[in-house]
């Protein structure tokens, strides 16, 4: 050792170098305990490498996954989106009884049947019949028509654009050239527009509901020969997004005047924003609240995800809020009035995706994320089986075999051991951190296990944003939102969306009254109004 470069020596290693001058044996010691601390340091650092190893592997494993894997949740037994049930129960090393099982009946797959064309729809008939002289027999006798086979199939014209021109005599006295009387225009949805309120209505459904960007709207109007360009088209959705707020007022006083509303969050980028960069995010909140027969579904634009957006949207609200872990919701939640419900659509996708992430050689059923992931099909085969009883039902069951098998689940979770960063152990951290909220929907029967609906809210944005990518403008950005809102409550309470919005766009200039405005919500108008506003007028 005296040949080597002190320079080249940590200070412990030139201290035992000195010490091995004065008492070898002492040094010797000393030199063991060093060099075996140093392995044990070096063990560490290679148990830290192979996590980190270990886990960027099943980053890629995950990453591939969802690259090239079925895009829905689906597994191995074809799971529906956003269905959370398992298809089968896996085995789960004694963790479950084979009592516990529910048997699937198997079923035969049943041959499509096309459904009926509409009866209401115009018909134009084609005859094909057989020449004259072939209906004289080879007998010389005259043949019989004995039936008629119908062979019907759909056309379609493309969109018949037509003027409506409003006619507003002036007349006036003829004896004393004093008095002149007309009948003023109906008020207008854009004064001083041409955009009617059918157009209106079927440009909104075309980008909001079809997710049919405004510039290849524009392109379709030019093959029919009117010129309506884009920014002209932009300019008519912020008009009406903005006519509609009173509307959206009355639909955000509905959902926080009943005592059950999810929420839930979805990025979008808009590219004129105070003190933010165009390529910054923004975000669109989605509420969905109401009684079960009158559902309201609505957007808010906002420019952050901060915890003082739910705090805003849900000042003064008391009951029942479902959403995910997101930490922006704490807040809210700290609430008294408010009491937090979780989400198990979100914990099962953490348990689904430590799945997607598995060695091939981990994916026996025997697995940890295999048995998680049963415990969580039962919840939902249980679901399907109450969906369609009555909220007291509904809640004695939860509480008769739900609270079983969630304290099982409980204390499955608690003795697994798992490193907290791998995908395995997010899945457990979250569940256990979630666990008060995840019970809360066996208390009341007409809470929901997950918070699907709301996701589902979000699914035609998340498809229209792939078409348009962006929002010009904070305005054009509410405008969206309020338009969102109004077509997906159409949806949701069964009524046909361009007809309500025709109908909207017509009614309410006038509409000044909180009564005025009550009586255009989905639910309270008459279906003979909608319907009117499918035919053209003569």
């Amino acid at each position: 050792m005296d040949g080597l470069a002190c320079d080249t020596l940590s200070a412990e290693e030139q201290a035992l170098i000195d010490t091995s001058k004065l008492d070898p044996e002492r040094a010797f010691q000393q030199s063991l305990l060093y060099f075996l601390q140093r392995v044990k340091e070096r063990d560490n650092e290679i148990i830290l490498l192979l996590a980190k190893v270990a886990k960027l592997q099943e980053e890629k494993r995950l990453d591939r996954a969802r690259r090239f894997g079925a895009s829905s949740e689906a597994g191995d037994h074809q799971y529906r989106l956003f269905d959370e049930a398992e298809a089968h129960q896996h085995e789960l090393d004694g963790e479950l009884d084979a009592a516990d099982l529910i048997e699937v009946p198997a079923h035969t797959k049943r041959k499509p049947k096309r459904k009926p064309l509409p009866v209401d729809l115009p018909r134009v008939v084609i005859n094909h019949d057989v020449d004259d002289a072939d209906k004289i027999c080879a007998c010389g006798g005259e043949m019989d028509l004995i039936g008629e086979k119908v062979t019907s199939q759909l056309d379609v014209i493309p969109a018949q654009v037509y003027v409506i021109e409003h006619h507003c005599p002036t007349y006036s006295c003829s004896k004393c050239d004093e008095s002149i009387k007309t009948v003023p225009m109906p008020p207008q949805p854009l004064p001083k527009s041409l955009a009617s309120p059918g157009l209106l209505a079927h440009v909104a459904i075309a980008k909001y509901a079809d997710g049919l960007p405004l510039y290849r709207q524009s392109k379709q109007f030019e093959r029919l020969g009117i010129d309506l360009p884009r920014n002209t088209l932009a300019s008519h959705m912020i008009k009406v997004g903005q006519l509609i707020d009173p509307l959206i007022e009355q639909l955000k006083a509905h959902v926080l005047g009943y005592d059950l509303i999810g929420m839930d969050e979805t990025p979008v980028q808009v590219l004129k924003e105070p003190g933010k960069p165009a390529q910054s995010t923004s975000y669109m909140w989605v509420m969905k609240g109401g009684p079960p027969q009158q559902p309201v579904l609505l957007y808010h634009y906002a420019p952050t995800r901060a915890q003082s957006v739910p705090e805003q949207l849900l000042k003064a609200y008391a009951g029942y809020l479902q959403t995910d872990g997101y930490a922006g919701y704490h807040a809210v939640l700290g609430n008294e009035a408010i009491i937090g419900l979780g989400c198990w659509a979100h914990v099962r996708r953490k348990f689904m995706d430590a799945k997607k992430a598995l060695p091939k050689s981990g994916l026996n059923k025997g697995n940890r994320v295999h048995q998680g992931l049963a415990f969580i099909s039962q919840l939902y085969q249980l679901e399907r089986a109450i969906q369609e009883l009555g909220p007291e039902e509904k809640q004695q069951r939860r509480h008769a075999d739900a609270i079983v098998i969630l304290e099982r689940f409980k204390t499955w979770l608690t003795k697994q051991s798992v490193p907290p960063k791998t995908l395995l152990g997010k899945a457990i951290g979250y569940a256990l951190r979630e666990w008060p909220r995840l019970l809360v929907y066996t208390t009341d029967g007409r809470l929901n296990v997950d918070n699907n609906l709301v996701e589902n809210a979000i699914r035609p944005f998340a498809i229209g944003r792939k078409a348009w990518l962006f929002s010009d403008s904070q305005a054009g950005a509410r405008a969206s939102a309020n338009l969102y809102g109004l077509i997906e409550t159409a949806k949701a309470n069964g009524i046909n969306d361009y007809a309500y919005l025709k109908y909207l766009f017509t009614q309410l200039p006038t509409a000044t009254t909180d009564e005025a405005l009550q009586a255009l919500l989905p639910w309270r108008i008459d279906p003979a109004c909608l319907d009117a506003q499918l035919i053209r007028p003569t």
